[in-house]
């Protein structure tokens, strides 16, 4: 199983001019949200083909940083943003939070965990994923999914 990739500079994921992004607040809400978001935005670029993909990896990367990015202090003064991005033969997806952690991958053998199976999800579906860490505080997970219809 491949580890994520990282980048430390943010201007290697987000280089396109088709882009689309969303402010997120703290709550679970905010997942529906961004389901609606991408739904649209997807629609808007012809992508529809691609739209499950889309929403499970969206749904896992902005769950994420809801449940373990924000710190639980008091969640009015953060936010979330997803950020949506097309590039010729992939769709970017983005979801950047104020948390330092980086993301959780879980090790073989944690099969009975009852959370912690969403990364494995992103893997599967998108060709590449890692985490870009932000300045000063947050991060950035990210997973590159393909636009190309299938000819087969």
């Amino acid at each position: 199983m491949s580890s994520p990739a990282q980048f430390r500079n943010h201007e290697s994921v987000l280089d396109s001019s088709r882009t689309a992004s969303l402010r997120l607040g703290g709550d679970r809400e905010g997942c529906l949200e961004a389901r609606n978001f991408t739904r649209r935005t997807l629609g808007g670029w012809s992508l529809g083909h691609c739209t499950d993909d889309a929403l499970t990896v969206v749904t896992e990367l902005t769950s994420n940083a809801v449940l373990h990015g924000l710190p639980h202090l008091s969640t009015d003064q953060f936010d979330v943003r997803l950020r949506l991005t097309l590039r010729r033969s992939h769709l970017m997806c983005a979801v950047t939070d104020p948390g330092d952690s980086p993301p959780l991958y879980p090790h073989p053998g944690d099969d009975l965990l009852e959370h912690g199976r969403g990364l494995h999800i992103v893997e599967a579906l998108a060709e590449h994923w890692g985490w870009t860490r932000r300045s000063p505080v947050g991060k950035t997970v990210w997973a590159m999914l393909p636009t190309r219809t299938s000819t087969t």
